[in-house]
């Protein structure tokens, strides 16, 4: 029998590309079999089975273990050539090989065979996939035998010192492996931050991630678990070792000549007092029309409405309001939430019973006039209802009308719509009108948690009627257009645009609002750069934002043609899918080289009506023209998801991918940017794939690499300068 042969390299520095990030792959091989060993459809690797990461960071040094467990699903004995890159200035501290049940440590190759073994395996395959292992740093080993029909499990682990920039502290995990790389069938991951100081922003741009805090908010533990249909990239995290009551997180992208992204997170502390948070006033108002008896909707509500009673302070006061044909009031005016308050609240509560219509223009005015004129406090109106307006004034625009004129200076309304029989833009509206957000509480929906959810985190504001003052940096197309109020447990997110002449260094931003009284706080020392490369994925979350807001204007306003195109544009230029485009299948000769390709575009109502007899879109993607309905309420939460989106999520397809904020489209065989239009003029340069020329291109221009990573054709603007790759000749 022979025996494991482990030769893992020591790390390797490459001037070919660079450092695009990568996960861990085996190349295979089969010496001894009479036909070369061809991955499946076109893939480069073995398949992973499983990554495990478990990552522990002490200020700033990072110390990653990461197994990996491949798959062999020939009937060969194979051996491989593993590439793992490392990020720069990491130092691998052990990597072994499992032979069964045997742990075998591993020996280091010298770095001059490691870079000839890699670069001869790259020309050899003429495989583009594999330039994204081209990082500045490889790791490298040879791995014999990988035995028949059975998995082969690795072990590394690397130690670095982290960097901090503006405050934050940045970590990233490679996972945006090459793109016909084996995908990764299971990935846990774990990354336990230890800070000298209380943590006030944890954030992933990359992943959905749950957070756990200990020890006065020093300690993080992270988690996160992807599947096989997970879209491949880096794990992203950062987070901000701050002092202050409420801490600044401040992120930016730039490309030369351009406007630039910035994106803002604000997160208040988790350990306050209660007698330290903001007392209010909150006016509940429930829906009690006979439709609510139905699958048991009014239990639930009362249910979810006595917990937001219970959890009022003693300073806080409210009233509750309950509507049907007429209007309920627990009392003419608000009461305090003392145990005497809260118990009569509760009370009123439970002997609600549902009957008659639903008069929601009176309710909604009614709800306004229990505030006093004068705003000396957090001020919310909880609406919650379940049918469409039947009684009184049933006409929308007059009831946004009434709204407006009985409005009280900075109440924030909260709409949730039970069930379909909701008008979506009504609640939509007369939300966004008043500083709050509409949510829907779908029939697969708990309506009892969810509304009991949204009572905990409104229940806590830390500061509300929020601003932010910019130290003199102009920006525009922020999002939210309306600043939300701050609560316990929630990060304030904004995104926008900014431009200026010069870098802006020692910038002092200014954060102020109400909590128990007015608060400023200052942020100095913070970067507008006129060049930043690092946050890619941030333009295409700005577009997100602002596709959600312009989707929510032709919700609110009806469709506008220059409305409807730059949705077009913008689902186009950065990969978003939307109601009016489609990359999965585009109209045959839509594309041709040189131009933009031309989304389908969706008029009419009905969705089987689209050019081509392509089928109605997913829910999530239901017209923005329906008022009620299940597809109603599936657009509004796709606006709204949209509008609030905190990662950002790609759309990748057969002939569509997304490589940092760039967007590629597949035009006959060539990997196109979408910047590439048929008026570009631009210096050109083109080289023929896998040539010397194409080597040493890539050794110049390293940014070129995770593009060039896409196809053996590729078109793509870099700085100011179109590249083409063409097919080699063989």
């Amino acid at each position: 029998m022979r025996t494991s042969r482990l030769l893992p390299a020591a790390l390797l520095l490459l001037g070919a590309a660079a450092p695009a990030g990568a996960q861990g792959i085996i190349i295979p091989d089969c010496r001894d079999c009479r036909t070369p060993w061809v991955p499946p459809a076109g893939r480069i690797g073995l398949p992973v089975e499983s990554v495990q990461i478990d990552t522990k960071i002490e200020g700033q040094v990072a110390t990653t273990h990461v197994t990996q467990v491949f798959r062999n699903e020939t009937g060969m004995v194979l051996e491989g050539t593993y590439f793992f890159p490392i990020p720069k200035g990491a130092s691998v501290s052990d990597f072994a090989i499992w032979d069964g049940d045997r742990r075998l440590a591993g020996e280091v190759r010298p770095r001059e065979e490691a870079r000839r073994i890699y670069d001869g395996i790259v020309r050899r395959r003429r495989d583009p996939g594999l330039l994204e292992y081209a990082g500045e740093e490889l790791f490298q080993a040879s791995i014999f035998p990988i035995n028949p029909r059975s998995t082969k499990k690795l072990e590394l682990t690397y130690t670095q010192v982290l960097r901090a920039e503006g405050g934050t502290v940045g970590y990233r995990y490679p996972l945006g492996v090459g793109r016909n790389a084996s995908p990764v069938e299971r990935l846990t991951g774990t990354v336990e931050i230890h800070g000298q100081g209380a943590l006030r922003t944890v954030y992933s741009p990359s992943h959905g991630i749950d957070t756990r805090r200990s020890d006065g908010d020093r300690r993080v533990r992270v988690t996160f678990e992807t599947g096989r249909n997970a879209e491949r990239r880096d794990f992203q995290l950062f987070w901000a070792p701050s002092a202050r009551e409420v801490g600044l997180s401040l992120f930016t992208y730039r490309e030369p000549g351009k406007d630039g992204y910035y994106l803002l997170l604000l997160s208040p502390p988790t350990t306050l007092e209660e007698r330290e948070y903001a007392a209010k006033d909150v006016v509940f108002v429930l829906d009690v029309s006979g439709s609510m008896a139905e699958e048991g909707k009014i239990d639930k509500a009362k249910r979810a409405l006595e917990f937001g009673i219970r959890g009022l302070g003693a300073g806080d006061r409210f009233n509750v309001i309950a509507f049907s044909g007429d209007t309920r009031l627990m009392e003419s005016g608000l009461i305090q939430a003392n145990a005497e308050g809260r118990r009569r609240g509760a009370e009123f509560v439970g002997r609600l019973s549902p009957q008659g219509g639903t008069n929601i223009d009176e309710a909604l005015v009614a709800g306004m006039e229990q505030f006093p004129r004068e705003a000396g406090r957090p001020r919310m109106l909880v609406f919650l209802t379940d049918g469409l307006p039947t009684v009184g004034d049933t006409s929308v625009a007059r009831i946004l009308e009434h709204t407006r004129a009985a409005r009280r200076d900075r109440v924030r309304l909260f709409t949730f719509g039970v069930g379909y029989d909701v008008n979506t833009r009504l609640l939509d509206r007369v939300a966004a009108e008043n500083g709050g957000v509409a949510d829907y509480v779908d029939p697969r929906e708990d309506l009892e948690v969810k509304v009991s959810a949204f009572f905990d985190k409104v229940n806590h504001p830390v500061l509300s009627d929020v601003q932010v003052d910019m130290g003199g940096v102009r920006t525009d197309l922020v999002y939210p257009r309306a600043m939300p109020d701050l609560f316990r447990g929630t990060q304030l997110v904004l995104v926008g645009r900014y431009r200026n002449d010069r870098d802006l260094q020692g910038v002092t931003l200014r954060l102020s609002g109400h909590g128990s009284g007015v608060r400023t706080y200052d942020y100095p020392g913070q970067r507008f750069p006129l060049r930043a490369d690092e946050n890619d994925w941030l333009p295409r979350l700005w577009a997100t934002r602002r596709v959600g807001w312009l989707m929510e204007q032709i919700r609110s306003n009806g469709e506008q043609k220059e409305l409807r195109d730059e949705v077009v544009e913008l689902g186009t230029r950065y990969g978003i899918v939307t109601p009016y485009t489609s990359f999965l299948a585009l109209e045959p000769g839509a594309v041709t080289d040189g131009e933009q390709p031309r989304p389908i575009i969706r008029r009419d109502r009905d969705p089987r009506a689209n050019s081509g007899g392509m089928p109605p879109p997913p829910p999530a993607m239901a017209m923005p023209q329906d008022v009620t309905g299940r597809g109603a309420v599936a657009a509004s939460r796709s606006a709204r998801e949209m509008q609030e989106a905190v990662t950002v999520q790609g759309a990748a397809s057969a002939s569509m991918q997304t490589v940092g904020d760039k967007t590629f489209y597949l035009r006959e065989g060539v990997w196109t940017d979408a910047e590439i239009r048929a008026d570009v003029r631009l210096p050109e340069t083109t080289v023929a794939f896998g040539s010397d020329e194409y080597y040493a291109l890539l050794g110049r221009v390293p940014a070129l690499g995770r593009y060039f990573a896409l196809g053996e054709q590729v078109a793509v603007i870099v700085d100011g300068r179109l590249y083409r790759v063409r097919a080699a000749t063989r």
